[in-house]
C-alpha cells in the first residue's frame, strides 16, 4: 500500500513545466502585442486569462499545495486538468495564431489541420468527453494512482494526459477557436451535464474508497473527494456560462443580419 506526498520538491519535470509556461505565455503576450501594433482589437483580459491559466499549470508543479497528500494531489488535478485549460482556451490561442502568422503556406496548413477528419473526431464533444472522463476513471479505479507514485515517466505521462485530455474537453465545449464542425447548443449542454455527473460520481467512489494500491487517511480522503466533487461542479458551471454567453451572442448577431437582410431588401 502507498501514502505518498503530492509534491516533492523541484525536478526535472518541475523545471519544463515552468519553462513551458513561461514561454508560451510570452509568446501569447508577444503575438497580441504584435497584433494591437498594427491596429487590430485583441481584449487584454484575453492575456491575463492565458497567463492565470499557465500560471495554474505551472503552480501545481512548483508549489506544495495546501492538505494532505491526497487533498493535495487533487488540487492540482484540478488545477493541471480543469482550471487550467478553461482559462488559456479563453484566450483563444488558435485564434490569435491565425491572426497573427502571414497568409500563405503556414497559415493554410494550420487550417488544414484544424478542418482536417481526426482534428474533428478528437475534437467531437462525445469523444473528447470520453477521452477526459474515461481516463480518470482509469486513473483513480485502477493501481495506475500507485503505480505513478513509484515510477516517474508513468507519472509524466499521467500528467501530460490530464492536461491534454483538459485541453481537449474545454476545446470541444466552448469551442471558440475556429474547428470543422458546430454541435447546436443542446448537443453541448447534454454532453457538458453527462461529462458532470461522471465526474460528480468518480469523486462519491473516491470519498469511500481510496484508489487501488494506496491508503489515506479518512479526512484526507474525504476532502480530496469534496474538492474534486465541488471544485468540478464549479469548473462545470463556468463552461456553461460560456456556453451561454456564446448561444446568447450567436442569437444576437443573427437577429443583427435578419435587420441588415430585410432593410436591404427593395420596398415592393
Amino acid at each position: 500500500m502507498h501514502d505518498h506526498p503530492t509534491h516533492t520538491g523541484p525536478g526535472a519535470l518541475t523545471l519544463v513545466v515552468l519553462l513551458v509556461a513561461v514561454l508560451g505565455v510570452a509568446l501569447y503576450i508577444g503575438a497580441a502585442v504584435r497584433l494591437r501594433r498594427r491596429g487590430d482589437a485583441w481584449p487584454w483580459w484575453r492575456d491575463a486569462s492565458v497567463a492565470a491559466g499557465a500560471g495554474a499549470v505551472a503552480a501545481a508543479a512548483v508549489l506544495p499545495l495546501p492538505g494532505g497528500p491526497f487533498t493535495a494531489h487533487m488540487a492540482g488535478h484540478l488545477l493541471v486538468g480543469m482550471v487550467g485549460p478553461l482559462l488559456i482556451v479563453l484566450g483563444r490561442p488558435v485564434t490569435l495564431l491565425l491572426r497573427t502568422v502571414p497568409v500563405g503556406g503556414a497559415r493554410a496548413g494550420l487550417l488544414t489541420v484544424l478542418h482536417s477528419r481526426p482534428a474533428a473526431l478528437l475534437t467531437a464533444p462525445a469523444v473528447a468527453a470520453v477521452l477526459d472522463m474515461g481516463g480518470l476513471w482509469v486513473l483513480y479505479r485502477t493501481p495506475l494512482f500507485a503505480a505513478m507514485h513509484d515510477d516517474t515517466l508513468v507519472a509524466t505521462v499521467v500528467h501530460l494526459h490530464v492536461f491534454a485530455a483538459g485541453m481537449l474537453f474545454t476545446v470541444a465545449i466552448c469551442r471558440l477557436d475556429p474547428l470543422r464542425r458546430r454541435y447546436g447548443l443542446p448537443h453541448l449542454a447534454v454532453v457538458l451535464l453527462v461529462a458532470g455527473a461522471v465526474h460528480a460520481v468518480l469523486a462519491k467512489t473516491l470519498y469511500a474508497q481510496s484508489p487501488p494500491g494506496t491508503m489515506f487517511a479518512a479526512s484526507d480522503l474525504q476532502a480530496g473527494a469534496q474538492l474534486m466533487y465541488y471544485g468540478g461542479d464549479a469548473v462545470g458551471v463556468a463552461l456553461a456560462v460560456v456556453l451561454a454567453v456564446r448561444w446568447y451572442g450567436g442569437m444576437g448577431r443573427a437577429r443583427a443580419r435578419a435587420v441588415t437582410v430585410g432593410r436591404a431588401r427593395p420596398a415592393v
